[in-house]
């Protein structure tokens, strides 16, 4: 299936590593939350659990005053049913999914993750992004497809 999250579109999406990023990051609110989170990254180093990593990242966005939402609760449906609620890690600005690891390396079903709640929210852009390993991964996403443009969240 073509779109969000195959492998042909991860690889035009995917920014790669911080430490080594392929191609220049054009989006200003994509490069700030990168930005901030290399902040985190250099002061704890990897090790630590991901709530700590989000508390941090939190208290860096404050201080850059990037509006977020910490964990917002969003519907997933299918043929109109709603059939449960997701909550990403955090949404920047109403636009951007940011999801955070702390693991050794990102894998397939982290991925996975990300690509979900970006369709399931229809919002444009995910950061997925690694503090646990020694320098941080970070990966960008698009969700190209749109899937559901509808899906409110919920207050």
């Amino acid at each position: 299936m073509a779109g969000v999250g195959d492998d042909s579109e991860r690889s035009k999406a995917d920014d790669g590593d911080v430490a080594g990023t392929r191609r220049r990051i054009e989006d200003p609110l994509t490069y700030t939350i990168i930005g901030a989170a290399q902040k985190v990254h250099r002061a704890l180093g990897p090790g630590f659990v991901e709530s700590t990593y989000q508390k941090a990242l939190s208290k860096e966005l404050v201080n850059r005053k990037v509006p977020f939402a910490a964990q917002p609760e969003y519907e997933v449906f299918y043929e109109g049913l709603c059939c449960g609620t997701y909550r990403p890690d955090m949404v920047i600005c109403d636009r951007l999914v940011v999801e955070l690891k702390a693991v050794s390396n990102l894998a397939g079903e982290h991925f996975a993750q990300t690509i979900s709640y970006l369709k399931a929210s229809g919002l444009p852009l995910a950061l997925l992004l690694n503090f646990g390993a020694p320098s941080l991964q970070c990966r960008r996403l698009e969700n190209r497809n749109n899937m559901n443009p509808q899906n409110p969240k919920i207050p």
